[in-house]
């Protein structure tokens, strides 16, 4: 049952340290969360909006209530009510009894106890009790037991980014692997490269769309490199690193539960109080996703200006047409796909610069802006996945090359005279490239009417594809498709 249906319903009574409140009796969720819901109305963004935080938060409680029972600190039955809740959740279930704003102060105090709650109550039912008898499983005694909110909400939220690198990685390789096609598709078709917006130098299209996959490559080796930092967490800290309220067998035993329950390399901060307000990893994952957007601006901003004219512009390629791009100039198609990358990427700058606010504000033992900052980057790891793939299936995988065009460009460049340079230094070479100009002809003109230099030899100093490979490079490691 949703929020909004579930003010209709019957009503139980609970309390908390303020006093009592009617919480709807068909809910899972209990009284913290009922203030948290009547008291955070910013964004109208649930948690339920973020399912990858939710399911790493219900695995850390797991986590946390398998160390409990094996130590002796939880009841065996309460224990696997608790565990069978938090699977359930896992797996999706309840997802619509995390109504809390997004925007919640108190540090994420708001989402541990919801999660709590839920599970107690579920649990409750499981084991046969009704909702709200917390006298056979408590929300804070049991549930929470030997943690805080402080140590199990970083927990969750670097989980959910290490989850979200999957899908992240998955939608930048096909991005990549499509720069990569386009790019052998013109592996032999020349064109001009250009610096500061000039003509320069002879490369190939190819060369020029291999780039923007490598480009990728790095962000998907930034993403790897993540994962370690990530799993860096600080169960049984508890409140400010001191390991207050928690068996002191506890930390180790969680720790270890929950890198075997999730696959990952979790490991145990090695100072638990300076853990409690580091930002490292935030900051690391913010930079990470800010550096792909940059990489995606690039070429989406490149796309646009190999794509501009189509007869006053560079016209060395065509975009797909997708819209209308006017209401009143009649067959104009503008490069919509490139630009909706770089609004994309405008946000995820703008995320980046707020989780870096966020990050810095943490005063004395905690940082209370985590919930921020998680929302910021599952939703900046969510836009840019769904940027990329748009990026590809509805731009890159459609580019018409301008063949012709570009291989013109590379041979009417006056900087193509830099191959001359050897042959009959600079200055010569300066003035032949101003020849050119002078007399509206290609370089390699100018140097067969005013260089005492054979024309082979001519033609060869200046072969567009021949000064394209001089390195040459695959723009492929080995292994790399």
């Amino acid at each position: 049952m949703g929020a909004t249906a579930a003010r209709e319903a019957p009503m139980r009574i609970e309390h908390d340290c303020i006093g009592e409140l009617k919480v709807p009796e068909g809910v899972y969720w209990g009284i913290h969360t009922q203030r948290a819901i009547e008291n955070f109305t910013v964004s109208g963004i649930p948690d339920s909006s973020h399912e990858a935080l939710i399911r790493a938060y219900a695995v850390v409680k797991r986590a946390c209530a398998v160390a409990n029972a094996e130590l002796g600190l939880l009841a065996p039955d309460k224990a696997k009510a608790i565990e069978q809740a938090c699977e359930e959740i896992e797996g999706g279930a309840l997802a619509d009894q995390f109504p809390v704003d997004v925007l919640q102060g108190g540090a994420g105090t708001s989402l541990n106890m919801n999660m709590n709650e839920v599970i107690a109550n579920r649990a409750l039912e499981i084991c046969g009790h009704p909702r709200g008898d917390y006298a056979y499983i408590h929300p804070n005694d049991d549930v929470n037991r030997s943690q805080s909110t402080n140590d199990t909400y970083p927990a969750a939220c670097k989980l959910a980014i290490c989850g979200g690198l999957t899908p992240l990685a998955a939608a930048a390789r096909r991005l990549r692997d499509a720069f990569h096609a386009l790019a052998d598709r013109h592996a032999d078709d020349v064109t001009i490269g250009r610096t500061q917006l000039q003509d320069a130098v002879p490369m190939t299209f190819g060369q020029e769309f291999h780039a923007w996959a490598s480009f990728l490559k790095l962000d998907l080796q930034a993403m790897d490199a993540l994962v370690d930092q990530l799993c860096d967490l600080n169960l049984g800290a508890t409140a400010i690193g001191t390991g207050v309220c928690a068996d002191l067998r506890f930390r180790e035993r969680a720790t270890r539960t929950l890198a075997r329950l999730t696959g990952l390399p979790v490991h145990a901060a090695t100072d638990p109080v300076a853990s409690v307000t580091d930002m490292s990893a935030y900051i690391a994952a913010s930079a990470c996703l800010k550096n792909l957007a940059i990489h995606l601006k690039k070429a989406a901003d490149d796309l646009r200006l190999l794509n501009s004219g189509p007869r006053c512009g560079f016209e060395d390629l065509k975009v797909p047409a997708r819209q209308a791009g006017s209401s009143i100039m009649p067959g104009k198609v503008n490069p919509v796909i490139p630009e909706c990358v770089d609004q994309c990427c405008f946000v995820i700058f703008g995320m980046d610069v707020t989780v870096n606010w966020a990050a810095a504000e943490g005063q004395l033992q905690l940082n209370a802006f985590d919930p921020v900052i998680i929302h910021e980057i599952l939703t900046g790891m969510t836009l840019a996945i769904n940027a990329m793939d748009m990026f590809r299936t509805k731009c890159v995988e459609g580019i018409r090359v301008n063949v012709e065009r570009g291989r013109l460009h590379a041979e009417q460049s006056p900087s193509i005279a830099a191959a001359l340079n050897d042959a009959v230094g600079y200055e010569r070479a300066m003035g032949l490239a101003k020849d050119a100009m002078a007399e509206g002809v290609t370089v390699r003109e100018a140097a067969k009417g005013h260089v005492d230099l054979p024309d082979a030899e001519i033609d060869r100093l200046l072969d567009v594809v021949a000064l394209s490979r001089g390195l040459g490079q695959t723009c492929r490691t080995p292994g790399e498709r």
